[in-house]
Formats: structure tokens, C-alpha cells, sequence
């Protein structure tokens, strides 16, 4: 195996830096100057009509802060095949910080132009840029790696999406910038990833894949991957992925109405719709809003309460990196599984917990130790994993449209959660997370029959593994030899056709 080389890892850290690393600072960040936000709209809304905001309104404005953020990811994630088809993956990254220079500025100067519009606006844009970055990225660092470490390259994705958690907590510490005078400096923060991005991103190649079949650059696509590969003889991969070429039908990018028909994908789809569903229905996201309140409730003074905060980004941040170290050896199909398991299980135990919390001084802490295994078990491998497949899953023109709709479900599960929970833990108190237990069982066996294995394969050998479920007959080398000679002729019909639609 070739040795990892420094123009891959700069690729993976400051593509998923300016990317990921922003999204998973931006679930975190709101948490600490949440009273002070709270307390500004009170404020500017007394400046503006002259009385204090009601109860109902001020939940309203704070919730739509907070969960407008997901309908940004909608946006952004609708239009990413758009902007990828355009400006390529490493173009689309690079443009996306406009956004988050954008959402900077919007939320620091919020407070200071007395606008609550502003801080909403500038959660929305920051939205859209997370929305592309998530599917711009897992796309961008699949189709750079070389297979036998994609799965290591890809985890970098949620690796840094745990550190910007972390980021987000220590930051929000009462002693840094959790504080009434300084909490919009916090949102200032979200410039200085997005400016190294701007710096480093431009010295580094675009997918070859891409640069090969998408702007049938042959000499860029070789240069890209002797740059990545960090060797001169690449005729290899090129080989390769003209191999894939020639194995597609149409190599026009597909749209998402045609991915949706089309039955050869059909299995995949479903079991990237089902895991992108599971990874924000597992209940993570409810364990994050929460976890002040059950530490709370344990008896944990106020005081040290953001302290204890910072375990769970530290185990989180921890067990992502473990992820990234054994996937290649484990495989993205056990770690999920056990995943999804793990989470079922220690949910199931916390809500036991949380039910005899007043009968012993020391349940508290096991509630605790609960969460902790929770938020451990969901980083091994549904915190990150389902993106790597969304790419792994679908041939090269597929993949635009497939990370498009991975991409909206991923999103609008996360807005789903943000606004119900809320009502669900109302009604069922502490048995509310039983709801989660039934998500991870069901992901868990549906993965366990479904999905196949994917570590060290091409792409072509993913799509053939689904070949059997989907009930699509293989073709046999000398049918691929007809396809090979059909696609050029048929490539021109395509045009043709394409262009008469518009």
C-alpha cells in the first residue's frame, strides 16, 4: 500500500476544515449564549414597540434561531448539484466560504445593528453553507482517496465535525467568550476556517475523477493523481476509472428524477435514505439540547455544568478519530451495526436510569455514564459513515443527485428532531427516548440485512454488489463491449436530445 502523502491529508483536514468542522460548531455554538440571546431580542423588541416581548413570541423567535439553521442545510443541500456541475468539488468548497463570510458578519454585527433579523438571517446563510459543505465534501474526499484508505480519508468528514462540537464548548465557556459583552464574538470565529480554507485549498488538485469524466481533462486528471498518490506511474487508476466510464450508460450527470427511476439504483437509494434518516433520528441531536437539563436534574450545580459538557465533546472528538483509525481493518458495515446497536441499548439503560434517578444518590452519575456511551457508540460509526457510502454507493454520474437527496433527508430529519422532541419529551417525560431506541433497532436491521460490505472495493465492484438485490441481470464482458461502442453514438443522441428539451 502506498504511504498516506501530504497532499491528501492537507486536502482532507482544510477541505473538511472550512467544511464540516463549521457544521459541527455550529450545533454547539448557540448553546452557551442562548440567555443572552434570549435577553437581546427581549431587549430590542422593548426599543422597538415600546414593551417587553410576550412568553409565546419569545420562544418563537428563539426556536426559529435555532432550527432555521436546518433549513439552510435544505437549501444548500438542494442546490449543490447545481454548483458542483458548474464549479467541480474543490471549486464548490472554495466558493462556499462566501457564505460563511457572509453568516460572520450577519451574526457579529446582529447585536450591534439592534436587529434580531439580522442573527436569523445570518443562521439561515450559515445554514446554506453547511448544507453544500456536507455534501460537497464526503463527495470531494471519496473520489480523491485511493481505495484501500477512502474510508480513513472520509472520516476526516466527522472527525472535524466532532472538533467544531468541541470548538463550540470551549469557546462558549463563561470564562472565553460565553459572556453578555462578548457572546457575538463567538460567531465571529466562524470567518477565521473559512479564510484558511480560501488560503490553502487553491494549491491543492481537483477530484481527478471529475477533471477525468466529467471534463474529460485526461492530463489535469493525471496530474491530480500523481499529486495525490505521490507517484509518476498512475495509469492504473486512470484505468480505472475509465473503466467506470465505459460501464455507465450515460456519463451526463444524472438528474435526481432520473436517479429516483431508475431501478438499477434502486436499493442503494433506499438504504442511503434510510441511513441518512437514522443518523439524525437516533436521538443524537436530543442528547445535545438536553444534556444541561439531565445533568441538571442529576444535581450537578450550575456552575460547573459547561465543564461537564466539554467530556462529551472530548469522548466524541476521541471516538470519531478511533473510527477513522479501524475502519479500513473493521469495515464501514460492522461499525455502523454496532453502532446503531450500541446507541439502543445504552438509550434503553438511560431511560431506566432517568426513572430511578430519585431512589439512589449515585443513578445520576450512571445517567451520565450513559450519555457518554451513547454519544461514544453513535461517533464509531453512524456519525460519519453514512456519508462516506452516499459516495461509495453510486457511480460517478449518480453521485451529484444522490448526495442531493442524502443531503435534504439528512436535513430535514435534523429539523424534524429540533422542533418535535421538544413535544414528545412533554408528553412521555423520561420514557421519551424510547422513541430512539426503535430508530437504531430498525436501522440496525435493516443495515444487517441490506447492505453489503464496501472497504476496499471500486466503485464498479459496490454498484455490481447491489446488482443482485436490485434484480438487475450483469452484463457479460461481451455486452459491456456493445455498451462501450453504443455509448458514444448514444451520447450524441443524449445531446441532441438535451439540447431539443431546452
Amino acid at each position: 500500500a502506498l504511504p498516506i502523502t501530504g497532499c491528501l491529508l492537507s486536502a482532507a483536514f482544510f477541505g473538511s476544515l472550512g467544511s464540516s468542522f463549521l457544521y459541527g460548531y455550529n450545533l454547539s455554538v448557540v448553546n452557551a449564549p442562548a440567555l443572552y440571546i434570549k435577553e437581546f431580542n427581549n431587549k430590542t423588541w422593548i426599543e422597538r414597540y415600546g414593551e417587553p416581548i410576550g412568553a409565546e413570541t419569545a420562544t418563537l423567535l428563539w426556536s426559529i434561531t435555532v432550527s432555521i439553521f436546518a433549513i439552510g442545510g435544505v437549501l444548500g443541500a438542494l442546490s449543490v448539484s447545481l454548483i458542483i456541475k458548474v464549479l467541480g468539488r474543490k471549486g464548490t468548497l472554495l466558493v462556499n466560504n462566501i457564505f460563511a463570510l457572509i453568516a460572520a458578519l450577519l451574526l457579529t454585527l446582529g447585536e450591534r445593528a439592534k436587529s434580531f433579523e439580522m442573527l436569523i438571517i445570518g443562521r439561515l446563510v450559515i445554514g446554506v453553507d453547511s448544507g453544500i459543505a456536507l455534501s460537497a465534501l464526503p463527495m470531494y474526499l471519496g473520489e480523491i482517496s485511493p481505495k484501500h484508505i477512502r474510508g480513513f480519508i472520509g472520516q476526516f468528514n466527522s472527525i472535524l465535525i466532532c472538533l467544531g462540537v468541541f470548538t463550540g464548548q470551549v469557546l462558549g465557556l463563561p470564562e472565553l467568550l460565553g459572556q453578555e459583552s462578548r457572546w457575538n464574538y463567538l460567531f465571529t470565529f466562524l470567518a477565521l476556517p473559512a479564510v484558511l480554507q480560501m488560503c490553502v485549498l487553491p494549491f491543492l488538485p481537483e477530484s481527478p475523477r471529475y477533471l477525468l469524466m466529467e471534463r474529460r481533462d485526461e492530463a489535469g486528471a493525471e496530474r491530480a493523481f500523481q499529486r495525490f498518490l505521490g507517484k509518476t506511474d498512475v495509469s492504473q487508476e486512470l484505468e480505472e476509472v475509465h473503466a467506470e466510464a465505459r460501464a455507465q450508460e450515460n456519463l451526463h450527470t444524472v438528474s435526481v428524477l432520473q436517479l429516483l427511476r431508475n431501478p438499477a439504483v434502486r436499493w442503494q437509494l433506499i438504504t442511503i435514505i434510510i441511513t441518512m434518516a437514522c443518523y439524525q433520528l437516533c436521538g443524537l441531536n436530543a442528547i445535545w439540547y438536553y444534556t444541561n437539563g439531565i445533568l441538571r436534574e442529576a444535581g450537578f450545580p450550575d456552575n460547573i455544568l459547561p465543564y461537564i459538557t466539554l467530556s462529551t465533546g472530548i469522548i466524541e472528538t476521541l471516538a470519531a478519530i478511533v473510527s477513522g483509525l479501524v475502519i479500513e481493518r473493521i469495515g464501514r458495515r460492522p461499525l455502523l451495526i454496532f453502532g446503531f446497536s450500541a446507541m439502543a441499548v445504552f438509550f434503553s439503560l438511560l431511560t431506566l436510569c432517568l426513572n430511578l434517578q430519585d431512589r439512589t444518590t449515585w443513578m445520576p452519575y450512571l445517567s451520565y455514564v450513559c450519555i457518554l456511551v451513547v454519544i461514544a457508540s453513535f461517533c464509531s460509526g453512524p456519525g460519519g459513515i453514512p456519508f462516506i457510502l452516499t459516495g461509495e454507493l453510486f457511480e460517478q454520474s449518480y453521485r451529484p443527485a444522490a448526495f442531493m437527496i442524502a443531503g435534504v433527508v439528512n436535513w430535514l430529519s435534523n429539523f424534524a428532531v429540533g422542533l418535535l422532541f421538544p413535544f414528545i419529551q412533554e408528553a412521555l417525560q423520561s420514557f421519551a427516548f424510547l422513541v430512539f431506541v426503535v430508530v437504531c433497532t430498525l436501522g440496525a436491521i435493516y443495515l444487517y440485512f441490506v447492505l453489503p460490505e464496501t472497504k476496499n472495493k471500486t466503485f464498479m465492484d459496490i454498484s455490481q454488489s447491489f446488482a443482485k438485490i436490485n434484480k438487475i441481470p450483469l452484463p457479460s464482458p461481451a455486452q459491456e463491449m456493445e455498451l462501450v461502442l453504443s455509448s458514444d453514438t448514444n451520447g450524441k443522441v443524449e445531446d441532441a436530445k438535451i439540447e431539443s428539451s431546452l
